[in-house]
């Protein structure tokens, strides 16, 4: 019985070795479009291939939801290693499985309307609606892989100026399924004979107006993003540090040595103080550490505070102080703490202060955690982290800083709501000494994707890198190495005006994930039903030509 299992096994693999292949080879092709290897323009062309497996008559909708499965997977594995680092192997595998189910269920529904007229719009619309699903559920969702984030070295990024990621993110697979659209019908118009080909040309009319839009668009934008990167305008200049203290070693062993990190923090904040005093560079308005720069609580522990303030008087600037505060539930059963940035003036200390408001589940706190706790012994590594209630925005200098700390600046709304709640420039603290440099590069492409959205310039300051200094245009006017101490200081502009995308970014993405249902909506009309009663027909009585369906 198992071989005979095996054998038809065998034989469905054959028969659909080349859908399954180019599915393979575009889920590879879109890992390959993110940092590090950062190949932008192979975003489009795997949604060019996927487009093509999806529209071929003999893909079943069932068929769908497996090329889009495993077009998942061959994204996911490939981008997600980093977290098998800090739990092992089989997290990282099952992580990447859950997600994968959302293209899965792109691929399901994709096979269903693409038998209606302008099913590139269509097809862009639902990977949307996918996308903003898989950044809501389960447990706030996980925006990692969010495919605009793939395009801070491409053109395409501009768009974000307009309409942020959602945006960004479907301008692109738009463009790969345009592309394949237009050579479908070019190649199936080629192989008729002459006087069909006379009788009826190639329908590109569609795919080409939705081509000829995007690259309309980035052009428009461009410029206006360009010119505020450049520095242009009476914007108010102010110089921001950002200081890289590192830690003594990588891996989860770093915890255990907090003193060294707040003290690698506080020597490196005194090297910029020497070079100030030298006149080797500009003294700093404010500075910037990373998240966990001081794992003591510098609020309960009076010897941390004295290292903080003794800092921030030798550099005679505001600090924002990433550590771990105790929350007002703490005990020892129950540790509940906050991830804050603390503003540490010099001379009175602590000040204003920003608790994180967007916790990662399963490594920050760990959600339902009698039941997890049972399934792996990796669950009680998770903390007991609480979201604060902030608009994310403290003030430093007099400067009003929006703060997105690590996990949070991969949110839409958390970047979002401190612009508009009045922040003139944004920091990224974060702590990525748990995972490795390919983690830390895709990270940083979420905060040059931010800068362009809401026209800001941004810091990210980092415990172990890459910190750096992003322009409003997304570009890195300077950055750190990984795993090194260093410090980076440089004048920025304060902006106030608000971008397309910080004012009307939901009502974007509500915009194209209706373009999805409508989509849905198109196909019912166009089949008199949304499963077309011969594409079930085709799986009891197979043609030759479709003896390769999925």
């Amino acid at each position: 019985m198992a071989d005979g299992v095996l054998r038809r096994f065998g034989r469905a693999v054959a028969h659909r070795a080349v859908p399954l292949t180019v599915t393979l080879a575009a889920g590879v092709a879109l890992y390959a479009s993110f940092p590090p290897v950062g190949w932008w323009f192979l975003a489009i062309v795997a949604f060019a291939a996927l487009g093509w497996v999806l529209t071929r008559p003999s893909t079943t909708p069932v068929g769908g939801l497996g090329y889009g499965l495993l077009f998942g997977l061959a994204f996911y594995l490939p981008l997600l290693p980093w977290i098998s680092g800090l739990v092992g192997a089989v997290p990282w595998i099952a992580l990447s499985f859950a997600e994968a189910v959302f293209p899965a269920l792109f691929g399901l529904v994709a096979v269903l309307v693409r038998r209606a007229p302008g099913w590139p719009l269509w097809f862009a619309g639902l990977w949307s609606a996918q996308e903003w699903l898989k950044s809501t559920v389960p447990f706030g969702g996980f925006p990692w892989g969010v495919v605009g984030f793939s395009q801070t070295d491409g053109p395409l990024l501009s768009l974000a100026h307009l309409g942020g990621a959602p945006l960004v993110s479907f301008a692109t697979v738009l463009l790969g399924f345009a592309v394949a659209a237009m050579a479908l019908e070019v190649i199936g118009w080629w192989r008729r004979d002459a006087a069909a080909r006379e009788a009826a040309p190639p329908a590109v009319v569609l795919p080409g107006l939705c081509i000829a839009l995007v690259f309309l668009s980035t052009a428009l934008v461009w410029p206006q993003v360009r010119k505020s990167g450049a520095g242009a305008g009476d914007d108010p200049p102010v110089t921001v540090a950002a200081v890289q203290g590192n830690v003594p070693r990588l891996g989860l062993d770093f915890n255990a040595q907090r003193r060294a990190v707040l003290d690698n923090h506080v020597r490196e904040t005194l090297r910029l103080a020497d070079d100030v005093r030298a006149g080797r560079v500009p003294r700093p308005m404010l500075v910037i550490w990373p998240e966990n720069s001081s794992d003591i609580d510098p609020l309960a522990n009076r010897d941390a505070a004295q290292q903080i303030s003794s800092a921030a008087g030798a550099v005679d600037a505001p600090i924002l102080v990433g550590g771990v505060v105790a929350a007002p539930g703490y005990s020892r059963d129950n540790p509940e703490s906050t991830n804050s940035v603390i503003v540490w003036n010099p001379g009175t200390g602590p000040a204003d202060r920003h608790d994180k408001r967007i916790v990662q589940p399963f490594g920050e706190y760990l959600p339902w955690r009698g039941f997890f706790s049972r399934l792996s012994p990796y669950a009680e590594r998770a903390g007991y982290f609480v979201p604060g209630d902030g608009d994310g925005v403290v003030q430093a200098a007099g400067v009003p800083v929006g703060v997105t700390t690590c996990w949070e600046v991969i949110f839409d709304r958390a970047a979002r709501e401190s612009v508009r709640s009045g922040a003139q420039l944004l920091a990224v603290p974060t702590n990525n000494a748990t995972f490795d440099e390919a983690m830390s590069e895709q990270q940083l492409a979420f905060a040059r994707l931010r800068a362009v959205e809401h026209d800001r310039y941004t810091v990210v300051a980092g415990t172990t890198g890459i910190s750096a200094m992003i322009s409003p245009d997304g570009r890195m006017l300077s950055r750190t190495d990984f795993f090194e101490p260093a410090y980076l200081d440089r004048q920025l502009r304060l902006k106030s005006s608000l971008t397309p995308a910080t004012r009307f970014g939901p009502y974007v993405e509500a915009v194209l994930i209706a373009l999805g249902a409508a989509g849905v909506i198109a196909a019912i009309l166009h089949n008199g039903s949304l499963v077309p009663a011969r594409t079930w027909a085709r799986r009891a009585t197979p043609h030759k030509e479709d003896e390769g369906a999925a």
